[in-house]
């Protein structure tokens, strides 16, 4: 790393609304990254709210430091994610908060990584970065606004969208580099013109140390929720509505009757209520819901499973990539996904014999999929096996901190940093 005379080290400043590393699978994707380069020896802060996810209200402290990270947390509204004004607000009181602080302390050679919780960071922080001399890295782990019109179409007036995709594409052309999560994603972002030597894929990854595959025998939560006898499909993680669960409630409806199986759904967010509330009114019993498990509990709680749901609407395709997947590979458990069978996530199942895949709609060829799993224990363990091996192969933490070491250690060489214009 450089240091510019008579000022001190470069620093990395990752910026993200929530950090916090006991929730969702990207909190706990930054924390364990942001602790592993500062383990190294790389000068980290992080500016984030002082919010949790699942609680708004939540005040967490404003500077601390943990495990060599030096942690800011910003003072934002507080209105929620319920309502889209309030949303939006929230938002917007993220941007300048960060945009301030940002200001006061980069110095040039100074790396800003910028996620995309809350949307358009990089639009923002792209002059924050050109005015202090410092470099952006955008670390997408969503693309917006192609997002919001998947998920709500007419949400946004198109003069709206066209300006906010001028803007972000700008932005994303401006930056030193952009880290897309798989090769889908890549291309995307390529189609908006932006560099191809300015986008490199970085997928997710998982804790594979720590993060172990155990016995379904061993598993206290399995044993805690009286599923010993029981073929158990898990869901863990973030109930979002980039997901989709009619599939499942589908699948589970045909799946009623077998005693022997039993759904596991564990986590939090936007749409778990309403998954919940489709349980009861079709009268399933079958199901058990939990919340986020803390990290040092997240082994046990995946063991818990025979087979992990992952689900994903088609129009997201390339626009995100379901992280929690990376964790059941880890864990060597199979993948049930329900998406695009075409995507990013059902093609890597298909190559490397890890799972299984149906389109959305698809509760009928669901249930007999998981029913034939059921069946052959045998092909379920080789399935596993082959999730952890492409785990330890591809998506190790070890991994992606030495590519980010490598990125980070290049941006902040001494050179000239394009001006935002």
């Amino acid at each position: 790393m450089s240091a510019t005379r008579g000022m001190r080290p470069a620093r990395v400043f990752f910026v993200n609304r929530y950090f916090y590393p006991d929730e969702s699978a990207t909190s706990r994707m930054l924390s364990d990254l942001a602790f592993r380069l500062a383990g190294q020896g790389m000068a980290v802060a992080v500016l984030t709210s002082r919010q949790r996810y699942e609680d708004p209200h939540a005040r967490l402290p404003a500077a601390e430091t943990i495990r060599g990270v030096s942690v800011h947390r910003v003072a934002t509204a507080r209105l929620g994610r319920t309502r889209l004004a309030g949303r939006a607000l929230d938002y917007a009181s993220f941007h300048l908060a960060v945009a301030w602080r940002l200001s006061r302390q980069l110095q040039r050679g100074d790396v800003i990584v910028a996620k995309t919780d809350p949307p358009l960071l990089s639009v923002t922080l792209a002059r924050v970065a050109a005015w202090r001399g410092a470099s952006l890295i955008n670390w997408l782990q969503d693309v917006f606004p192609e997002v919001a019109l998947a998920l709500a179409p007419g949400l946004l007036p198109r003069p709206l969208h066209a300006t906010l995709l001028s803007m972000r594409d700008r932005s994303l052309k401006r930056a030193t580099m952009n880290i897309t999560l798989s090769e889908g994603m890549r291309a995307l972002v390529q189609a908006r013109g932006v560099d191809p030597r300015k986008i490199l894929v970085i997928p997710n990854w998982a804790d594979t140390t720590n993060l172990t595959p155990r016995p379904i025998g061993a598993s206290f939560t399995r044993r805690r929720l009286a599923l010993a006898d029981r073929f158990v499909i898990g869901y863990s993680g973030n109930f979002g509505r980039a997901h989709e669960f009619d599939t499942l409630i589908a699948a589970a409806r045909l799946l009623q009757d077998d005693p022997g199986i039993a759904f596991l759904m564990t986590g939090g967010g936007a749409r778990a209520k309403e998954l919940q509330r489709a349980v009861a009114q079709a009268q399933l019993t079958s199901f058990h819901f939990q919340g986020y498990q803390p990290a040092q509990l997240l082994s046990d709680s995946l063991a818990a499973a025979d087979i992990h749901l992952v689900s994903l609407l088609p129009a997201l395709e390339g626009l995100i990539v379901p992280s929690k997947v990376y964790g059941i590979l880890a864990a060597g458990r199979p993948v049930a996904f329900v998406g695009d069978p075409c995507g990013d996530i059902a093609q890597l199942l298909r190559e490397h014999d890890c799972g299984i895949s149906v389109a959305v709609g698809a509760g009928e060829a669901l249930a007999q999929a998981l029913k034939s799993l059921q069946a052959d224990p045998v092909r379920l363990q080789q399935m596993g096996a082959n999730a952890r091996r492409l785990a330890l192969a591809r998506y190790t933490s070890e991994q992606a901190a030495a590519d980010w070491m490598r990125l980070l250690t290049a941006t902040m060489q001494p050179e000239p940093v394009a001006q935002y214009s």
